[in-house]
C-alpha cells in the first residue's frame, strides 16, 4: 500500500479513469479535479497531473507520450484548435489552481518544461498550447517569466520560438491589450528581450517588425520598435553626459551624435531635447535667483556651438524653446532667466527670428506663459522691427 501511494502510474490511472467518466464536459472535469484533490496526492504528482491534462498521459523526456501508458482524450492536445475551446480549458486550470494554491509553482514549472519540449509536439498541439498559455498569461495564472524557455537555442534556431510566440501573443493581446502585455513583460525584464526570439543574425527591429506585422501583430511590432528607440535615446543621453563631463571636443561629440541619429533613426528634435537636458544636468545650480541667471548664461554660452549643430530646422528650434520654457518653469529660481537665455541663443545663432516669433504668437506652452510672454515682449518688438528694417533695406537695394 505504501508503495502504491508513491507510484505515479497508480496516480495516472486514477486521473485517467476519472476523466474518461467525465468525458469532454469541462465543467464536469473541473468538478472531478476539485474533488480528487482531497483523495489524491496532487502535491507529489503535480507534474503527472498537468502532463495528463495537457497531453493526455505522462510525457517522456523530449515530449513524447510514454508508449506503455494508458492515455485519455480529455486533454488540451486532443481538443479542438480554437480560441473558445482553449478559453474553456484555461478555466479548468484556473479553478484547479485557485482551489489548490500549492499547485501554482508546479504549474509554472510544467509550462516551462512543455515549452522546452515544443519540438516533440505537432504543429496543431503547439498552436493549442500557445493559445492556452497566452490566455493564462492574460488572466494572471502564469507569470511572464515562463517565456524564458522560448529563448532556448535550439528552439530559436529552428524558428519554433518565433512561430509559437505569434500564436501566444495573439491570444494574450486578444484577452487584454498591448499595454497590459507591456506591463507584464516589463515586470520580468523581458520588455527588451523579444528580439532574442530570432537567431543572432536576424535580431534587428526591421526583421522583427516584418515578421510580426505579416503575422497580424502590428501592435507588437510597434511596441518593440518603440522600446528600441527609447533604449537608444537613453543610451545616447548617458554617453553624452559622460563625454561632456570628460570635456571631449565638441566636434567629436557632434560626430558621435550624428552617427547615433542615423543608426537609430532619431530625429533632430529629439536630439536637441536630449542635448539641452544633458547640458543642464552637468551643473550644480546656484539656489539664489539673482546669481543663477548669470551662471546659466556663462554655462550656456560655452555649449551653444553644440546646440547650434542640432537646430538646423525650425521645428528643432521650437522644440528647444519649449524645453527652455519647461525648464525655467519647473526650476523656480530660473523663472527670470528665460528671456536672457533666449537672447543669448539668438546671438549665438542657435535660435532664429521665425521660431521665436512663432513661439511668442501661438506655439508656447501654458506653463508660466504670462510671465515668459511678458519677459519676451520687448525683445519680440525689437525682432519685428528688425525684420521690417531688413525688408525695407532690401527693397531700397533693389
Amino acid at each position: 500500500d505504501e508503495k502504491e501511494r508513491f507510484d505515479p502510474t497508480q496516480f495516472q490511472d486514477c486521473i485517467i479513469q476519472g476523466l474518461s467518466e467525465t468525458g469532454t464536459d469541462l465543467e464536469a472535469v473541473a468538478k472531478f479535479l476539485d474533488a480528487s484533490g482531497a483523495k489524491l496526492d496532487y502535491r507529489r504528482y503535480a507534474e503527472t497531473l498537468f502532463d495528463i491534462l495537457v497531453a493526455g498521459g505522462m510525457l517522456a523526456p523530449g515530449g513524447t507520450l510514454a508508449d506503455d501508458m494508458t492515455r485519455t482524450n480529455v486533454c488540451v492536445f486532443a481538443a479542438q484548435e480554437d480560441l473558445e475551446t482553449m478559453q474553456a480549458f484555461a478555466q479548468v486550470f484556473n479553478k484547479l489552481i485557485r482551489r489548490y494554491k500549492y499547485l501554482e509553482k508546479g504549474f509554472e514549472d510544467e509550462v516551462k518544461k512543455l515549452l522546452l519540449f515544443l519540438k516533440g509536439f505537432s504543429e496543431s498541439e503547439r498552436n493549442k498550447l500557445a493559445m492556452l498559455t497566452g490566455i493564462l498569461l492574460a488572466n494572471g495564472t502564469l507569470n511572464a517569466s515562463i517565456l524564458n524557455s522560448l529563448y532556448n537555442e535550439n528552439l530559436v534556431k529552428e524558428g519554433v520560438s518565433a512561430a509559437f510566440a505569434v500564436k501566444l501573443f495573439k491570444s494574450w493581446i486578444n484577452e487584454k491589450d498591448i499595454n497590459a502585455v507591456a506591463v507584464s513583460l516589463r515586470k520580468v525584464n523581458m520588455d527588451n528581450r523579444l528580439m532574442e526570439l530570432f537567431p543572432a543574425n536576424k535580431q534587428s527591429v526591421e526583421h522583427f517588425s516584418k515578421y510580426f506585422t505579416e503575422a497580424g501583430l502590428k501592435e507588437l511590432s510597434e511596441y518593440v520598435r518603440n522600446q528600441q528607440s527609447i533604449g537608444a535615446r537613453k543610451e545616447l543621453q548617458k554617453e553624452l553626459q559622460e563625454q561632456m563631463s570628460r570635456g571631449d571636443p565638441f566636434k567629436d561629440i557632434i560626430l558621435y551624435v550624428k552617427e547615433e541619429m542615423k543608426k537609430n533613426n532619431i530625429s533632430e528634435q529629439t536630439v536637441v531635447a536630449i542635448i539641452w537636458s544633458s547640458v543642464m544636468s552637468t551643473v550644480e545650480w546656484n539656489k539664489k535667483e539673482e546669481l543663477v541667471a548669470e551662471q546659466a548664461i556663462k554655462h550656456l554660452k560655452q555649449y551653444s556651438p553644440l546646440l547650434a549643430a542640432f537646430t538646423t530646422q525650425g521645428q528643432s528650434e521650437l522644440t528647444l524653446l519649449l524645453k527652455i520654457q519647461e525648464y525655467c518653469y519647473d526650476n523656480i529660481h530660473f523663472m527670470k532667466a528665460f528671456q536672457k537665455i533666449v537672447v543669448l541663443f539668438y546671438k549665438a545663432e542657435v535660435l532664429s527670428e521665425e521660431p521665436i516669433l512663432k513661439w511668442y504668437k501661438d506655439a508656447h506652452l501654458a506653463k508660466g506663459k504670462s510671465v515668459f510672454l511678458e519677459q519676451m515682449k520687448k525683445f519680440v518688438e525689437w525682432l519685428k522691427n528688425a525684420e521690417e528694417g531688413k525688408q525695407e533695406l532690401s527693397s531700397h537695394v533693389e
